[in-house]
């Protein structure tokens, strides 16, 4: 063996973990007697375990120092600071001198023999502490620093800290001791990480002081640094804190507000995985219910975020219901309206996770560690329940960060809670509105429709865009689509009384501007009554107003007659693809009063296309009226196609922009002719023998359709209704007969007066006529005409025609 053992503390132990040589010196120090200890394993002198640096020093065979901690022989535990050296055995195996001291500053003593007060200040300070030189190397540090560091006083000195730690942040602390060198002030830096002899992070606040001689002159660095972490994590949750309170609660959708809840807890470093379970009852809209006790609650996933990619923790997708049976933990917690924390190790969160195996083998695989439980309240209601946990964070959560979540999900409870009152408002005000639509539409020979309806995006109230199709009398067809102003059930409301109106009106078969006159008169009416209670004047306010367009189509002329109200001007498909606008007077808004109405005349050929809309549609997001018109157009052009195609090419062509900021209508209507077959005219003579021809001609008219079942009742009709045109009315007089979907019989004369219906006396030689006509009739009714009026009466095909 090489070299010499010391007669201070030392000792020698082989390749095997033996010591083989045991000096005076260290039985001195620690009472073993050689005999004692020589041939017995080094582990057997140990009182702890080796440092971390010092072993992996040892395995490599290199030189170490460091404190380690011996048994007396008394018991009692020494703390010495040993030095390890390789040396080779004559055979060429390793042996080590193990040579050392008690670790007391060697410097100058008191009067008793004591260190001075300021050197085991600097030893024992609770906070760690480190000198470097003007070249930045390491001159001493006290033990908490080493502890900090993993490595012993003697491994650091002489080192630069880049070459104690060649990992960052350590280049980020050795410019700065660098720069305290350069400019001899004081630096304060915070970092928040995990030191080299630390397994979980910590936050730092690092003072690099310069250190100067009589002169001044900087003559190197301290470094001081404290443990703030108590204080990081306090701003941490304030941070959480402010962040939930400006991100949760953005939209009025009780999804998007679940989600953020659950982004701002995991994008803030609070939690690692958090989920948002909703009652069923709320998800849907209705109110909450206080929970019974002894029945089990059923809640849906609406929001889960997690740390790592795809929210691998999970055992419910999104969307996916759980049910939490009677005496778990989770309906304990919404029993008991407050959040608690747990481990996996506490019986009542074990009793939870053992009722499914998914979700143990989830908390073993990925190592959660702690978790949280917030029941999210609102209004004195229980609304759901919010998982918070953690298992990429080592730190488990405080009674603190229990607060934390609480106020978090109280503050988020008030949004889901808004947005449910919002979602179930939604709900009934487009239940409303689908009521007061046209659930189907009626079957026509004059033409196909096919129509869309959209509601604006959640985000804002629905508005109150209508749309009808009203079959009139001789087989025509009235078209209207409609807007009211303002949004909301009270736009419903006044959409619902305005169509009403709209299909009265039609029944009085009024030309398209004059029903628009009445409707305006309406809307004036209905905006007095509406009204603040004593308003002091007898004006419209303008709260309440509409547009309208309102079309009459008859399939016989093949003429549309059409008139608008401030909407948006229909567009012409012809046959052969070509696309226009219908040049029709705009007309004012209803509700303005006192300003005329239009109407304008198209005639039609066969398999036009008619294309009504609302203004949602030219104004969606994204692009302004005179770009929608142009899109519209672009959509509408090129061959024919089913009606059903065209409405989608047209709303994928001008809805690209997101959900509409509006309602949508549109209606696309494709006319059709009637056959010549099907119609048969003839013009009377003002003679009282004319009935008897009208009824001669109606029955052979009649017998060539196949209808000879009909024949009786309607050379009644016939009979009753010419008859009342000679007597009443004058010329000309005019008798026609339409097959369509129903038998129609109508009588045309000069005179504009309206019949009525009376029933007639005893001694009364009339008045009995069109009594009889609505016996025979399904329904009956006139019409005015640009000469005159028009009598008609409807009867059903007979069965198999």
């Amino acid at each position: 063996m090489q070299g010499r053992v010391p007669e201070d503390l030392a000792f020698v132990v082989d390749a095997r973990g033996a010591i083989t040589v045991w000096s005076d010196g260290a039985r001195r120090l620690l009472g073993h007697e050689p005999a004692e200890l020589v041939g017995r394993p080094l582990d057997d002198l140990l009182a702890a375990r080796l440092p971390e640096s010092t072993r992996r020093h040892a395995a490599e065979g290199r030189r170490w120092a460091g404190e380690v901690a011996l048994r007396h022989r008394d018991g009692n535990l020494v703390v010495v600071r040993l030095q390890g050296t390789p040396l080779l055995d004559g055979e060429g195996g390793r042996l080590w001198l193990v040579t050392g001291t008690v670790p007391v500053n060697p410097g100058v003593r008191d009067e008793h023999g004591a260190p001075p007060l300021w050197d085991l200040t600097l030893a024992q300070l609770p906070v760690p502490v480190a000198v470097y030189d003007r070249d930045a190397r390491l001159v001493g540090a006290n033990e908490i620093m080493t502890e900090l560091m993993g490595r012993s006083e003697e491994e650091m000195k002489g080192l630069t800290l880049w070459e104690i730690e060649p990992n960052p942040p350590f280049d980020t602390y050795d410019r700065l001791q660098r720069e305290v060198l350069r400019t001899g002030e004081m630096i304060f830096h915070e970092e928040h990480g995990k030191a080299p002899g630390e397994i979980r992070p910590h936050a730092w606040s690092m003072f690099m002081s310069p250190l100067k001689d009589e002169a001044g002159e900087v003559r190197g660095v301290s470094a001081t640094v404290f443990d703030t972490t108590d204080q990081y994590w306090a701003r941490r949750r304030l941070a959480v804190l402010n962040e939930a309170s400006l991100r949760i609660g953005s939209t009025l959708d009780m999804t998007r507000t679940a989600e953020e809840l659950a982004e701002v807890a995991v994008a803030g470093g609070f939690a690692d995985f958090v989920t948002v379970d909703l009652l069923e009852t709320v998800v849907l809209g209705d109110e909450p219910e206080p929970l019974p006790t002894g029945t089990p609650a059923t809640v849906r996933r609406t929001a889960q975020r997690s740390v790592l990619e795809g929210c691998p923790e999970s055992v419910v997708a999104t969307g996916g219901t759980i049910g939490y049976p009677v005496g778990t933990l989770p309906l304990r917690v919404l029993s008991a309206e407050r959040g608690a924390r747990h481990r996996p190790g506490d019986p009542e969160l074990m009793e939870w996770l053992r009722s499914s195996p998914a979700r143990a083998q989830t908390v073993s695989r990925y190592m959660i560690h702690s978790v949280m439980m917030v029941p999210l309240r609102a209004r004195g209601m229980t609304l759901g329940l919010v998982h918070f946990l953690r298992h990429r964070t080592p730190d488990a959560f405080s009674e603190d960060d229990l607060l934390l979540a609480e106020d978090i999900v109280a503050r988020a409870a008030v949004s889901v809670d808004n947005a449910r009152r919002f979602t179930r408002e939604r709900h009934t005000a487009l239940a409303l509105q689908r009521s007061l639509l046209p659930e189907r539409l009626p079957e026509l020979a004059a033409m196909d429709i096919a129509y869309r309806y959209l509601p604006t995006g959640a985000g804002a109230d629905i508005g109150g865009d209508w749309f009808d199709v009203i079959p009139l009398s001789g087989a025509r067809v009235a078209l209207v689509v409609g807007d009211v102003v303002g949004h909301g059930i009270h736009a419903s409301a006044t959409m619902g009384r305005l169509r009403t109106a709209v299909r009265t009106l039609a029944d009085v078969d009024l030309a398209p501007d004059e029903l628009l006159t009445q409707l305006d008169d309406l809307v004036i009416r209905l905006d007095r009554e509406e009204g603040p209670e004593v308003r002091g004047e007898e004006e419209a306010s303008g709260q309440v107003g509409a547009t309208c367009l309102y079309a009459v189509y008859d399939p016989v002329s093949r003429r549309c007659t059409m008139a608008r109200a401030g909407h948006p001007p229909p567009a012409l498909v012809t046959s052969d693809g070509g696309v226009r606008f219908v040049d029709l007077p705009a007309g004012p808004p209803l509700g303005l009063g006192g300003l005329p109405f239009e109407a304008a005349e198209v005639r039609l050929e066969e398999n036009s296309l008619l294309a009504l809309y609302t203004d949602g549609l030219i104004e969606a997001p994204g692009h302004d009226i005179e770009v929608g018109i142009a899109l519209l157009r672009q959509a509408l052009s090129g061959p024919p196609v089913a009606l059903e195609e065209t409405c989608e090419r047209v709303l994928r062509t001008l809805l690209t922009g997101g959900p509409a900021d509006d309602d949508v209508v549109l209606m696309l209507a494709r006319t059709a002719v009637l056959d010549a077959g099907k119609v048969r005219t003839w013009q009377l003579p003002p003679d009282p023998a004319a009935v008897a021809r009208a009824r001669k001609m109606a029955g052979e008219q009649l017998a060539e359709w196949g209808l000879t079942e009909a024949e009786f009742a309607t050379e009644l009709i016939v009979s009753e209704l010419v008859t009342n045109a000679l007597r009443y009315g004058g010329a000309p007089i005019e008798l026609r007969l339409i097959r369509d979907s129903a038998l129609i019989c109508e009588v045309s004369d000069g005179s504009s007066t309206a019949p009525h219906l009376r029933r007639a006396r005893v001694f009364d030689e009339g008045g009995r006529g069109l009594l009889l006509v609505a016996q025979l009739a399904e329904r009956w009714g006139s019409r005015q005409t640009a000469t005159g009026k028009t009598i008609w009466a409807e009867q059903p095909l007979p069965t198999g025609v």
